[in-house]
């Protein structure tokens, strides 16, 4: 539990909103998932209710989704809605004297679903009928996910990938895949991942929520966390919680990001073992992982099970290059199994600076302290090699020379008087 005064701490920092739509969204599930983590329903029934779209309720529901508690928004209409323009809508909201933040998001989704519209139905924006997202449902999701945005001060919104089904799925033009032409066309430029799942896990008002809102799609974002929630769909799905899930924080202090700084970067180490691959295969794809990205890569020699030499290939390098690396030692080596640990790295700054020995150009590797001083100085292999053979010198005076010309030039630049 935090006490008042942390409390009072986090509310003076940017609060935000990640979205994690593992099994899609849809604008009741943003909206609900919101509410379970804590939005003030009273609140947010204030706002809705400065709407004029007739009569509406809206009930929550406690459910569960794959043994996960979790929160079921449920609009209903006593009437049936006239179709809505996005000029009507537009009319409807800022009459309706919302927060301006509010209204401002809100608007931002419509705006986005009134321009793929008008581009599947060539139309103009302004114009186009909207038939599913024009209902009391859609108005009441939509304001509802931006009244409860505001009633937990959220300052910042983004997302995970967001999940779609596969198929086809029935709308009011009859059977269209799945996703919809409007949620894919709603999703363009935002990280998307497939699931062979029969039914619509991304609506198209769900869509244009956290695509119009979201400031950034990937990982939970460095945030302090303060609380989550659970949205829920209406469908059960086996193996599959229907969910979205929303994770509310606040932005890292400088003394917080310090202390992450204090922690290394985090890498990734990848091993394999290998004892039926040849030296020339083994240097050759040393030199193919660390072509392809590898911060460092290297082979130690084992004895391994019934007393056989062999030999564990290492790679160290990032976690967004890992899948590409894992095929490519899996394709070279034919190894059976890769395996891998998240450990943290602490890399000094460096530098490469160039050097000229006699007519040839030698790039000189520079690791720097925290001071700014140079603290380690080393030749690049091949320009030294290249140096030496072009030279006729042992390839230790050569890479020595390039060295001492690097000092050279250092020291003369911090002797040289200030203007």
């Amino acid at each position: 539990m935090t006490s008042h005064l942390q409390e009072q701490h986090l509310k003076a920092q940017e609060r935000i909103a990640w979205f994690h739509c593992f099994s899609g969204v849809a604008g009741d599930m943003a909206f609900a998932s919101l509410l379970d983590a804590g939005a003030d329903l009273g609140e947010v029934r204030d706002i809705l209710n400065r709407l004029q779209i007739g009569e509406w309720s809206l009930e929550i529901e406690p459910v569960l989704r794959c043994g996960i508690a979790a929160t079921r928004a449920v609009v209903r209409a006593t009437e049936g809605g006239p179709e809505r323009t996005f000029e009507h809508i537009s009319s409807l909201l800022k009459g309706a004297k919302l927060p301006s933040r509010v209204l401002e998001r809100a608007m931002a989704a419509f705006s986005l679903l009134a321009s793929v519209e008008g581009r599947l139905h060539r139309k103009d924006p302004k114009a186009v009928r909207f038939h599913e997202v024009g209902g009391h449902d859609a108005i009441v999701e939509i304001v509802g996910t931006a009244a409860a945005l505001e009633v937990l001060e959220i300052s910042e919104i983004s997302s995970s990938p967001i999940a779609v089904g596969s198929g086809v799925i029935s709308s009011s033009h009859g059977l269209i895949p799945n996703p919809s032409p409007a949620a894919s066309l709603l999703l363009r430029g935002v990280p998307a991942i497939g699931r062979d799942a029969p039914i619509e896990l991304t609506t198209p008002t769900g869509a244009a929520i956290l695509a119009s809102l979201s400031s950034s799609f990937g990982p939970l974002p460095m945030m302090t966390v303060e609380r989550s929630g659970f949205g829920a769909g209406l469908a059960e799905l086996e193996g599959l919680p229907n969910c979205t899930q929303v994770v509310i924080g606040s932005s890292m202090s400088s003394e917080g990001e310090a202390r992450m700084e204090d922690l290394g970067q985090p890498q990734v180490l990848m091993e394999t073992n290998l004892d039926d691959v040849t030296g020339e295969t083994l240097s050759y794809t040393l030199s193919k992982v660390l072509d392809a990205g590898a911060a460092d890569a290297w082979i130690t020699s084992v004895v391994m099970k019934k007393g056989r030499p062999g030999h564990i290939l290492s790679i160290l390098c990032d976690v967004a290059d890992v899948r590409g690396l894992r095929d490519l030692v899996i394709s070279e080596t034919g190894t059976l199994g890769v395996r891998l640990r998240t450990i943290n790295r602490w890399a000094e700054p460096r530098t490469v600076e160039e050097v000229a020995v006699g007519n040839h150009r030698v790039r000189v590797k520079m690791s720097t302290a925290s001071s700014g001083r140079s603290v380690r100085i080393k030749a690049e292999h091949e320009d030294a090699a290249r140096l030496a053979e072009l030279s006729s010198m042992p390839l230790r005076e050569a890479a020595s020379l390039a060295e001492q010309a690097i000092r050279a030039s250092l020291n003369a630049t911090e002797e040289r008087p200030k203007q």
